[in-house]
């Protein structure tokens, strides 16, 4: 080889003793190669100090193999695993992923956005849209642009994932009703979310269903363990309170803390179930029993819907004839902070 040059996959191929056709399906992590074959093309590979050229590969398929996400500047538990899990399968399919951070979902931002992942070539994008604001600014995108909206809420017009989140209310709100409480109070998120708007109306929903009375629920939490805390202080001058669901899990911690502050035991006089199943639900004291939703799950099938829009004859993934609306079901995770009421 010569040594002024970037070695190539045929440099490759010839060191290894195998095809070209080989070394591609050892280099895309391709299923029928055999482990000594693998072997000897990652080691010539090694050698060499190989690296695949994406700008080549462009050039010759006139695909870029590059999606934009579109997210918003959040710490947020869910939309962060959203963003991980988006990368991650864009990683197994062989995609690369750039990321336009926006600091509102408004229809200025979010079209600005659309623009800049366009012109860096991107096939589609992927927008973490969990507000109002986002979904209503979507519907202007240029139609053009393969678009799929995750976390969006599940009656949206546009291609999208997104968790049911009734279902995960609904479940929370029966289990509480199911282990004897008269009612459930309920702490909502911000109702600028669709996320709050359906857990609140599966809350409703589950209450009305089982002919339980339906208190006024508790407003002005904005996923923080501040607001759950803030309510908390007003729930334990309320004697009628034994259950309450809390639209996060972040929310419920505050809660927890204003309770025990004010001397009352959970789940024994007041039990408590969250929403999402974060890391540290787990260790809350009392454990936490909440709603999980599989974010990776989420992330994951928000790029496959994408490039089914899109289509991708390398993977033999035909483009979609429909626009794919995916609704993951939650499912209920059970600790120990509820428990029946006491006599």
């Amino acid at each position: 080889m010569d040594g002024d040059r970037a070695p190539v996959m045929a440099d490759v191929a010839r060191i290894a003793g195998v095809s070209h056709q080989t070394v591609s399906r050892v280099l895309n992590d391709r299923p029928n190669v055999r482990p000594a074959t693998r072997d000897r093309v990652l080691a010539a590979v090694r050698e060499l100090g190989y690296r695949p050229n994406a700008a080549a590969r462009t050039l010759a398929t006139r695909r870029t193999r590059t999606l934009g996400v579109i997210s918003f500047n959040t710490t947020l538990y869910g939309p962060a695993c959203m963003l991980y899990g988006i990368e991650q399968a864009a990683r197994q399919h062989e995609y690369f992923v750039t990321v336009a951070a926006v600091g509102t979902l408004d229809r200025r931002s979010l079209l600005d956005a659309v623009d800049r992942l366009r012109d860096q070539g991107v096939e589609g994008v992927i927008v973490i849209a969990p507000q109002t604001s986002a979904v209503g600014a979507l519907a202007n995108a240029p139609p053009d642009v393969p678009l799929v909206a995750v976390g969006c809420g599940t009656h949206t017009a546009l291609a999208s994932v997104a968790v049911d989140n009734e279902a995960g209310a609904e479940l929370a709100t029966n289990y509480l009703l199911d282990l004897g409480h008269r009612t459930v109070h309920h702490l909502v998120g911000p109702r600028s979310w669709l996320d709050a708007q359906e857990r609140e109306t599966g809350w409703r929903n589950a209450l009305e269903k089982r002919g339980a009375a339906v208190a006024d629920p508790l407003v002005g939490g904005d996923w923080t363990a501040r607001t759950g805390y803030e309510h908390g202080q007003r729930i334990v001058a309320d004697p009628d309170v034994t259950a309450v669901f809390c639209a996060n899990d972040h929310m419920a911690l505050g809660l927890l803390r204003a309770l025990q502050q004010a001397g009352h035991r959970v789940p024994e006089d007041i039990s408590v179930i969250g929403f999402d199943d974060t890391p540290e639900a787990e260790y809350f004291g009392p454990s936490l029993t909440t709603v999980r939703q599989d974010f990776d799950e989420l992330g994951r099938r928000a790029l496959r819907a994408l490039i089914e829009i899109v289509g991708d004859p390398d993977a033999g993934i035909p483009a979609a004839d429909e626009t794919p609306h995916i609704v993951i079901p939650p499912s209920l995770v059970v600790r120990t902070s509820a428990t029946r009421p006491s006599p």
